[in-house]
């Protein structure tokens, strides 16, 4: 079997570290699966912070900290990302999300999301709900 490198899209992180039901088998045992190297963005971060702050989406502080303790490794924002989500198409107005689809396609990531858009960029995706 060989190490995949997965991104987790922002809503699979939240639902990795509450348990959520709609994360499916196949997908928590990829997370789970010691030998892949599962990425949680800073784009990711930052997009739960301002929706937390904002009264939109309920999650834990210290994200940081929890990405640590699960084992995931921090995807920072580099600027060749900033550069590669500019011309993508405008199929998501998601700044957040486009950054997501640019770090993936840039770094050669799974993203792992359950987004009915992300399919249109052709960047390679796992199902969360499966």
């Amino acid at each position: 079997m060989s190490i995949r490198h997965l991104l987790l899209d922002s809503h699979v992180f939240l639902w990795w570290i509450k348990d959520h039901s709609r994360l499916g088998s196949k997908t928590r045992s990829l997370i789970a699966n010691p030998e892949n190297v599962v990425y949680v963005s800073a784009a990711s971060i930052l997009e739960i912070a301002i929706k937390k702050r904002l009264g939109k989406l309920n999650a834990p502080d210290g994200l940081s900290s929890i990405l640590e303790e699960e084992g995931f490794t921090p995807l920072p924002i580099q600027p060749y990302h900033g550069e590669l989500s500019g011309p993508l198409p405008m199929i998501h107005k998601d700044p957040f999300d486009r950054l997501l689809v640019a770090q993936a396609i840039a770094d050669g990531l799974e993203l792992v999301s359950v987004d009915s858009v992300f399919p249109r960029y052709h960047v390679r995706l796992v199902n969360a709900e499966e």
